[in-house]
């Protein structure tokens, strides 16, 4: 990743805005278990930005 992440719990929106992918993408990966791992808070989603870093580079070593 190029961008550092925040800090903060992250929403499906920002999530799909650090990758650059529409945020329905995002609500697939969960739907499909193939995307970084999230949590709900209510009826919220939200996603650990270092579970999102971890998962970033588990695709990249995959793609290598």
């Amino acid at each position: 990743m190029t961008r550092p992440l925040p800090e903060r719990y992250l929403t499906p929106v920002d999530l799909a805005d650090i990758l650059s992918v529409p945020v329905e993408t995002v609500y697939q990966w969960r739907r499909k278990h193939t995307g970084p791992r999230g949590f709900r808070v209510g009826r919220h989603v939200r996603f650990d930005p270092e579970d999102v870093r971890v998962w970033v580079e588990s695709q990249m070593a995959e793609a290598a």
